[in-house]
């Protein structure tokens, strides 16, 4: 990571809010090249490494413990990501975080994918290169090898993820990279009375 600046103040190219927010002395930290939806909220001691990205409705919520966001790591629509005092939460770099997803107090090792709605609670491990099934349940201090695809409610190792497994989850990371560019490049906000002119 090149650079992480705290974020005090801003407003993005467009007049949008960036979505940071500072409680007390918590202070997001941003890398270069992060994207945050305009309605998702980054607050408190989070820290955001080079292009990673928050998307639309999510939350990220830093007030009691350090949430670490890893470099080119997507963290998709509707996600909450949360910590308790003295159990941070942390997602290591080229992961990806599905829709919807709840992290709490975790460890989520490089290369991972989170599935749509999963669960992973307080302590719980998920090593390097897995793959979280959607609506997966992981229940607090449970640990996970690395290279497993982990399934069902409680979750468990279904199987040992192969070579051409972790080059899709390496590409679902690359893709939410470009993802991201294009919408901090392209993102438009549409007034209402455009609408109303149009009759649309």
């Amino acid at each position: 990571m090149k650079r992480l600046a705290v974020v005090k103040s801003h407003l993005g190219s467009r007049g949008a809010s960036s979505g940071c927010y500072a409680v007390g002395e918590k202070r997001p930290q941003r890398g270069e090249g992060t994207w945050v939806a305009p309605n998702a909220a980054v607050i408190g001691d989070v820290v955001m490494k080079d292009n990673s990205s928050v998307w639309f409705g999510t939350t990220v919520r830093g007030d009691s413990a350090t949430i670490t966001i890893g470099e080119n790591t997507n963290v998709q629509d509707n996600s909450c990501i949360h910590a308790d005092a003295g159990v941070p939460c942390t997602i290591g770099d080229n992961v990806t975080v599905g829709h919807m997803a709840m992290l709490h107090g975790c460890t989520v090792g490089n290369g991972s994918l989170i599935g749509i709605g999963a669960v992973v609670l307080n302590k719980a491990v998920i090593g390097e290169n897995c793959l979280v099934g959607a609506n997966a349940f992981i229940p607090e201090g449970k640990v996970f090898p690395p290279n497993s695809l982990i399934m069902g409610s409680p979750a468990k190792v279904v199987k040992e993820l192969g070579d051409k497994h972790k080059t899709v989850l390496k590409f679902s990371a690359r893709h939410y990279v470009a993802n991201q560019q294009r919408f901090a490049s392209t993102l438009v906000p549409i007034d209402d009375a455009a609408y109303a002119n149009t009759g649309s």
